[in-house]
């Protein structure tokens, strides 16, 4: 071949590459697996009660189709639940993925380093996604970690559940998130907003976006003091109502909502004036209080059991004697509180407060809620679309149905029978992916 033929050949492809490319792209892509369930019961979360047989479609990372009946499409993969009950990807809407308390976490403050708590929280997730909580509100970290670990999960380097993360709590000096409370007076030193830490709307302000800053999802912030710091007031207020205010207006202006831990019936009347979007705990609201949070439409996660177990906990002398005092106080008092909120017309969604109690077990606030008289179906509905509605992504969880993300979790028998069986998680799918199948959890890439 010569020079000039090598020229026109060339000019010849390169003509032809435009056509070439463009046909590529016109050509139609694979479409989706389809994967078909059986599942002898369905919850419907909207409606708050049992469907009978229905088969669920789903194509790739979504439902497609949700029919009465056991049905089947051509090539697809059949999954049979037989005997179980089947329900939308639980929600958490209050965890804290990158710790778990333990008999020697106060004196591990001294000598766990970082990477430590990053290592664990990746085997906390996963055991959150295979008890069945395929989305989890975290609310509350050490430096961001939980960013780090939201990521990890959305790119499959971990097995874990969808993240939405709060990044570090946000406190007042001295309250129950400056984790400088306890220390000698050498090592406390002077935290500010670059570690969460306020004082003033002003520095508020600053803290709120400076999370929006590092990636956080939404604002988890301290008004009243708590129960596990090593503080000695357990509810009384640590933030002015103009101090809430200025948190809340600052994060709906970013796109984020706003959750507060607060015990004390005065901390929450502030909250929810304010415009909060959730009350964590709420141990000690008052009647007031539940009239507030109805008429402003402030969600509930009551953490019920996380206050039954530090209760039990501070029995057997786990705790320094500061946390003890608080922590007898609060287990009580918080199913009394529940069962006056739901009588009220407060609306609930589920948290847990996982972390203070060993990650996986986030099903036990199911057992306590229905002790504390709430309907069964009711706190389906709480971990189901509640929680996504808490979240504001109802949209795309939640719900099994048409076009929603496919997130399906099975139980042996029925929750509305024996609400037990939510301890016996058998089946996950997380997006389409199974997680575990008969009780087994499946090693996924």
């Amino acid at each position: 071949m010569n020079l000039m033929d090598a020229l026109r050949r060339t000019t010849i492809v390169a003509a032809c590459l435009p056509v070439a490319i463009a046909l590529a792209q016109d050509a139609p892509s694979p479409a989706p697996a389809v994967t078909v369930i059986h599942c002898p019961n369905l919850f419907d979360s909207i409606a708050g009660k049992m469907l009978g047989p229905t088969t669920v479609f789903i194509s790739g990372n979504k439902f497609d189709k949700v029919e009465p009946g056991t049905q089947t499409a051509p090539g697809a993969t059949v999954i049979e639940l037989t005997g179980a009950t089947c329900l939308p990807g639980l929600i958490d809407d209050h965890v804290h993925l990158d710790d778990q308390f333990g008999k020697n976490t106060y004196a591990e403050a001294a000598h766990v380093n970082f990477a430590d708590e990053v290592l664990r929280s990746t085997l906390y997730a996963r055991r959150t996604l295979l008890a069945g909580f395929t989305t989890v509100r975290n609310v509350g970290d050490t430096n961001y970690d939980t960013v780090a670990l939201r990521k990890a999960v959305a790119e499959g380097t971990v097995v874990g559940p969808r993240i939405f993360t709060a990044g570090p709590a946000i406190s007042t000096t001295g309250g129950h998130a400056d984790h400088t409370n306890g220390l000698s007076m050498d090592l406390q030193g002077d935290p500010g907003p670059m570690q969460s830490i306020f004082n003033g709307p002003d520095e508020a302000r600053k803290v709120v976006r400076l999370h929006y800053k590092e990636g956080a999802d939404l604002i988890k912030a301290m008004p009243s003091g708590g129960v596990m710091d090593l503080g000695t007031n357990g509810s009384g207020p640590q933030m002015t109502e103009e101090e809430i205010r200025a948190i809340v207006e600052t994060a709906h202006d970013y796109g984020m909502k706003v959750a507060v831990h607060a015990h004390g019936a005065e901390a929450i009347r502030r909250s929810v004036i304010a415009g909060v979007d959730s009350v964590e705990h709420g141990t000690f609201m008052d009647d007031a209080d539940i009239k507030l949070m109805k008429e402003h439409g402030t969600f509930y996660c009551p953490t019920v059991y996380t206050g039954q177990f530090v209760a039990e906990q501070a029995k057997k002398g786990a705790y320094p004697p500061a946390v003890t005092k608080k922590a007898l106080e609060v287990g009580p008092q918080i199913i009394k509180t529940v069962s006056r909120a739901y009588q009220g017309g407060v609306k609930f969604a589920y948290g847990t407060d996982a972390g203070v109690y060993p990650h996986g077990q986030n099903w036990e606030d199911f057992i306590y809620l229905v002790k504390a008289g709430l309907p069964p179906a009711y706190t389906l509905q709480m971990a189901t679309i509640n929680a996504a509605q808490l979240l504001g992504h109802d949209d795309e969880l939640g719900v099994v149905a048409p076009g929603k993300l496919a997130d399906l979790v099975a139980v042996p028998g029925n929750p509305l029978d024996d609400i037990t069986v939510m301890s016996k998680v058998s089946f996950v799918m997380k997006a389409g992916v199974v997680y575990k199948r008969d009780s087994q959890e499946v090693l996924t890439q």
